[in-house]
């Protein structure tokens, strides 16, 4: 795996829909990107599980052990409300200043 210095930044857009069964492909998606800087694009998100939570917090801490960037970006107002709702507020989880625009 190469070094986030040296990988060209990604991109990754979000179902509306992140249940159950959108935990494990989100995790495969996230898995293929890993050692880049990633940002994750949340407009679209009307519902979410804590599965899929788990998985992006879990990306969270491995992009940031990396020593990689990784922020959720442009939240939906439902995706705002269910990381509250689930004790982790946007700004404060996804959102490094480094990456946030």
């Amino acid at each position: 795996m190469g070094t986030p210095e040296d990988a060209e930044p990604a991109s990754l857009d979000l179902a509306p829909v992140l249940d159950l069964k959108a935990a494990t492909p989100l995790a495969q998606a996230l898995i293929a990107l890993r050692g880049r800087d990633v940002t994750v694009n949340a407009s679209a998100v009307e519902r979410m599980g804590a599965q899929c939570f788990q998985v992006l917090l879990s990306a969270r801490n491995t992009w940031a052990e990396d020593g990689a960037k990784f922020a959720v970006t442009e939240p939906s107002d439902s995706f705002v409300e269910i990381l509250a709702l689930l004790g982790a507020p946007y700004p404060t989880y996804f959102q490094p200043a480094e990456l946030a625009a």
